[in-house]
C-alpha cells in the first residue's frame, strides 16, 4: 500500500512515500525555521505561504527519492487536523488536487496520530537510527513493540500521555494531559526569556548538559501523585520572575545552571508520569514521541526509569519524532489497508480528534488513576 503522505500542519511543509509495513521510501522536510526566527515564534500567514511556495517542491522531491511515479501510489495521506488552519489547508488541498486527478483514494490524518505511530517507522539511513534509549535501529523496534503501550507525547503544541490500543483514533484514550503550556512551548518560552533565540528546545537542552541543576532548584508543578496532568505554565513564570528580579544570567556557567535546573524539573515531571500511567494501565512497553522526545535528558532519564520498573522504552528516531510527513504516510496506509476511504468534501480542523478528558486551566482535577 504505497502511499503519498503531506504534511503542513505548522512551520514544516513535508512529504513523504511510505507503505504499510512503515517501510520509509522517502521523508523530505523543508523548515520554515529561519523564516520565523526574528520574531521569536511561529507567525501563521507566514507559515501558510511559504507552504504555498514549497509544497510542490518538496513533494516532486519525495517522489524522485522514492524512485516512483504516481502510477505506483496506491493513495494519498495528509494532515487535516489539529494544526494552524491556513497552513493545514495548503497540504489538503493540494493532497485533493492530485487525489482528483490522478483518482487515488484518500485519508485525512490526525496529526497526533501520527506522532503515536512514528515509533514503528521503518527508516533505511542507518544516520536515523534513536540513541539515548534502550532501542537500536527503528527496524528492530517494529519486531518488539505491540500493542498496547503507553505513550507520552510531547512537542510544541501538545503534551500528553495516551494509552495506545490500535492505530484507529477509538483505540488511542488519553490518561492525562498538560491544563495550560505545553512542554515544547516552555522550552520555547523560557528560551526567549533568557535571550537564546528561537526555537528554544534544542538550545535549551544543549546548554544543560553543560551546567548544575542542583544550582537553579524549581518547584515540580502537579506534584500531587494521583494525578497524571501537567503544568508547565508555573514553570515557565518562575524562570521569568528569576530574570525580572536578578537579570539574564551574565556568565555561560550561570545560563547554563539556569537552563539544567529548568529542564530537570519538566523532564522529572514527564518521566514520572509516563511510568505511572504504564504501571497503572498495566502494560509493559512505554512510547516516547512528538518533537520533545528528541530532548536528550528526556530520552536518558525515560531510559534510567524505564529499566528500573522492568518496562521496555521504544524511542523513534530523531527524524521521527519531530514534524514529518511519513508517520502522516504510514497512519494514512494503514487506514486505507483496513479499506477506509475518504470523500474529498472532508474539512480541516484545529483541533484532534482524540477525546480530551484533561481539562484546560482551573477547575476540578480528571478521575485519579
Amino acid at each position: 500500500m504505497l502511499t503519498l503522505g503531506i504534511e503542513s500542519s505548522c512551520d514544516e511543509t513535508a512529504a513523504a512515500v511510505v507503505d504499510e509495513t512503515g517501510f520509509v521510501h522517502s521523508d523530505v522536510v523543508r523548515s520554515q525555521v529561519a523564516l520565523h526566527a526574528p520574531y521569536g515564534g511561529i507567525v501563521p500567514e507566514l507559515a501558510s505561504r511559504d507552504h504555498v511556495r514549497g509544497i510542490t517542491l518538496v513533494i516532486r522531491e519525495a517522489m524522485t527519492s522514492a524512485a516512483v511515479d504516481f502510477d505506483a501510489l496506491q493513495g494519498v495521506a495528509v494532515t487535516a487536523r489539529p494544526g494552524l488552519s491556513g497552513a493545514l489547508l495548503v497540504g489538503v488541498q493540494v493532497a485533493k488536487g492530485i487525489a482528483w486527478a490522478r483518482e487515488l483514494p484518500i485519508v485525512a490524518v490526525d496529526h497526533l496520530v501520527g506522532h503515536l505511530l512514528a515509533v514503528f517507522l521503518r527508516r533505511r539511513d542507518p544516520r536515523t537510527a534513536s540513541t539515548g534509549a534502550n532501542t537500536g535501529a527503528s527496524e528492530a523496534i517494529t519486531e518488539r513493540l505491540v500493542y498496547p503501550f503507553v505513550a507520552l507525547l510531547a512537542s510544541g503544541g501538545h503534551t500528553a500521555i495516551y494509552r495506545v490500543n490500535g492505530p484507529q483514533v477509538d483505540a488511542i484514550h488519553e490518561l492525562g494531559a498538560t491544563r495550560d503550556d505545553a512542554a515544547g512551548e516552555a522550552f520555547d518560552k523560557v528560551a526567549k526569556v533568557i535571550g537564546l533565540g528561537y526555537p528554544g528546545g534544542p538550545l535549551v537542552d544543549r546548554l544543560a548538559a553543560q551546567g548544575n541543576a542542583d544550582r537553579f532548584p524549581i518547584p515540580p508543578p502537579m506534584a500531587r501523585r494521583d494525578s497524571l496532568e501537567f503544568s508547565f505554565s508555573g514553570v515557565k513564570s518562575f524562570v521569568a520572575r528569576h530574570v525580572a528580579e536578578h537579570g539574564k544570567p551574565t556568565t555561560d556557567a550561570a545560563l547554563a545552571d539556569l537552563c539544567a535546573g529548568f529542564q530537570r524539573t519538566v523532564v522529572d515531571s514527564l518521566v514520572s508520569k509516563t511510568v505511572r500511567a504504564a504501571r497503572a494501565e498495566h502494560v509493559t512497553s512505554v512510547v516516547l514521541a512528538g518533537g520533545v522526545a528528541a530532548n536528550r535528558e528526556l530520552r536518558r532519564r525515560a531510559a534510567e526509569a524505564c529499566a528500573a520498573e522492568g518496562l521496555a522504552l521504544h524511542v523513534p528516531p530523531m527524524a521521527s519524532c519531530t514534524d514529518n510527513a511519513a508517520m502522516i504516510a504510514y497512519a494514512g496506509a494503514l487506514r486505507l489497508d483496513r479499506g477506509e476511504r475518504d470523500d474529498l468534501s472532508f474539512a480541516t480542523a484545529t483541533r484532534t480528534a482524540l477525546p480530551r478528558v484533561t481539562r484546560k486551566g482551573g477547575g476540578r482535577r480528571a478521575a485519579s488513576r
